[in-house]
């Protein structure tokens, strides 16, 4: 599974809008790595923030 993938699955799981931060502590992840994947899920309208600072899955 690649790092976006990982980072997006993470993101389902959790059920509510995660900081990178957050979403590197419970996907066990580099805070760096998840910081590129999430550039590139923005990038690809995968992902949207429903609350400052925080992301979920756009589907």
């Amino acid at each position: 599974m690649d790092n976006k993938s990982k980072v997006l699955e993470t993101m389902k799981k959790a059920g509510e809008p995660l900081n990178a931060g957050k979403i590197a502590e419970l996907s066990g992840l580099d805070r760096k790595e998840v910081d590129k994947a999430m550039k590139e899920l923005k990038d690809e309208c995968a992902i949207i923030s429903p609350v400052r600072c925080k992301w979920a899955p756009a589907n």
